[in-house]
């Protein structure tokens, strides 16, 4: 595609394309204040053994948003970045059981922390669990030592369309923009046909 030139691109079949917003912040945000905890959600570390259940929480999470880069992975591969000892990854777990939600840290490049993975399950979201697990992944990725010098995420136009305006609420700085092109996960069997049924596939 001709990026450099104004105007419309064909996208290839097969293909997705998505605009990607880079986000950072310097220091945690002042004057925001915490959100209150839920009373039946906790953070639940998880090992880079358990790649069963990773995989299956990250599924159920990024399924409506396309996720699906984490499950092209050999065991190999997941288990080398979620058991790194600079990565912290983590099941949101209500009443001390059912995970309905992941937080990934990822502090492999030297002086950053990049919010990975962020998400909760459909029923979550909306609920005020979305803060409280933001405040949660801000303590996290500043409370490393030596702390970083900063904390960024991206996102894209195949999220959910809320996680812009929350990421810059959040105290996120828009700083980046790109295009991101891929094969249609759907089609090379990484997700299910009827995944994130509001895009469609375009076979050609």
């Amino acid at each position: 595609m001709l990026l450099d030139r104004d105007g419309y691109h064909d996208v290839p079949p097969g293909k997705l394309a998505a605009v990607v917003t880079y986000l950072e912040m310097t220091r945690p945000p002042e004057g925001r204040p915490a959100a209150p905890a839920p009373r039946d959600l906790a953070l639940e570390r998880l090992s880079g053994s358990d790649l069963g259940g990773y995989r299956e929480l990250y599924h159920r999470v990024g399924r409506d948003w396309l996720w699906f880069s984490r499950l092209a992975l050999s065991d190999a591969e997941l288990a080398a970045i979620i058991g790194h000892p600079a990565v912290e990854a983590y099941a949101v777990v209500a009443d001390g059981e059912r995970p309905v939600g992941i937080l990934e840290l990822d502090g492999r490049v030297a002086g950053e922390v990049e919010l990975a993975f962020f998400g909760l399950v459909p029923e979550v979201v909306g609920t005020g669990a979305g803060r409280w697990l933001m405040d949660q992944a801000v303590r996290l990725a500043f409370g490393r030592e030596p702390r970083p010098r900063r904390f960024w995420v991206h996102t894209c136009t195949l999220d959910h369309p809320a996680a812009l305006g929350f990421y810059v609420r959040s105290g996120f700085r828009p700083y980046r923009r790109a295009v991101e092109v891929a094969d249609d996960p759907r089609l090379t069997g990484g997700l299910p046909r009827e995944a994130a049924g509001h895009v469609p596939i375009i076979k050609g």
